[in-house]
């Protein structure tokens, strides 16, 4: 990459970061009227979910959800190495480094921890980046299709929800957890109902760093993804086989924003992994991401 396109891609990131950052006051401030008016309120609402949601049932999975085509999915889940390569960064945010105590770890496989909800439309976008990172590791299964809230910002988002996948990998332990639905519950701290529910640990890891927000990205509790990677207004009208499509596409907006996010993710993942396996830890496309996360 010339100079002038690293400056060019700079800019680009600038400017999705500040857009970013005004559309996540913005909600900020809509989330934290619902639950009373402050900060502190959402985290009490939070430590207080720990002990009422284990005497709740579990919301159904939403009624617009679909078995993903098995083509669609397939593309989702086997961007190739050359596409990636293209991209690097993209012109996707980085991550942020923590120091947390203890490793998310299961035995010696680090894992990575994602909360969100399926009315979420930041979780709208960045689910794509983390279904091609951690296929990058492993098998990623039973992936289906649904929109964000259509009642929310960057309205009925195109994307995929975790509720029901499956994930095997000898490198990765990927653990989603799709805590909110898209009915609307004004009883719960993010006014929709529960769909899946955090353990413990998890709702403690969310009280600690997520500042209240979501999607919630832990990546062995050594990386965080900081809400969406880019904007979620890129896939607004969009299909899945679309979306997917254009992930093949380094020349494109969507490929440059959703492969220049699951490179950083896939770099994080790396440093945990002792650089394995290798043809991906070591591959162009994710060095250069490196350097960003």
């Amino acid at each position: 990459m010339g100079k002038a396109e690293r400056l060019a891609a700079q800019r680009a990131r600038q400017k999705i970061a500040a857009q970013q950052a005004a559309a996540r006051r913005a909600e900020t401030r809509r989330r934290i009227a619902i639950a009373g008016g402050s900060v502190a309120v959402v985290v009490l609402l939070v430590i207080v979910v720990v002990l009422v949601s284990l005497g709740r049932s579990p919301a159904p999975a939403g009624p617009g959800a679909a078995a993903a085509d098995p083509a669609v999915a397939r593309e989702i889940t086997t961007a190739p190495a050359a596409t990636f390569n293209r991209v690097g960064a993209g012109t996707a945010t980085g991550l942020k480094s923590i120091s947390g105590q203890p490793e998310l770890m299961a035995g010696r496989t680090p894992e990575l921890l994602y909360m969100g909800g399926e009315f979420c439309p930041y979780c709208a976008a960045e689910r794509w980046a983390i279904a091609a990172a951690v296929s990058r590791f492993g098998t990623l299964t039973g992936l289906r299709f649904i929109h964000s809230s259509p009642a929310d910002v960057y309205p009925s988002t195109p994307t995929l929800t975790f509720a029901d996948a499956g994930y095997a990998s000898k490198y990765l332990r990927f653990v989603p957890v799709e805590w909110y639905g898209e009915k609307a519950d004004p009883a719960t701290p993010f006014a929709h109902v529960y769909l899946q529910h955090p353990t413990p640990q998890e709702q403690a890891l969310f009280a600690r760093y997520s500042g209240g927000s979501i999607p919630f990205v832990d990546i062995g509790n050594r990386y965080l993804v900081p809400s969406a990677q880019y904007v979620p207004s890129a896939l607004a009208g969009l299909t899945w086989a679309q979306v997917a499509a254009a992930m093949h596409d380094p020349a494109s907006a969507i490929g440059r924003d959703i492969d220049g996010a699951a490179n950083m993710i896939t770099a994080a993942i790396c440093t945990l992994t002792g650089n394995q396996p290798a043809s991906v830890c070591t591959s162009a496309g994710v060095a250069a991401a490196g350097k960003s996360i």
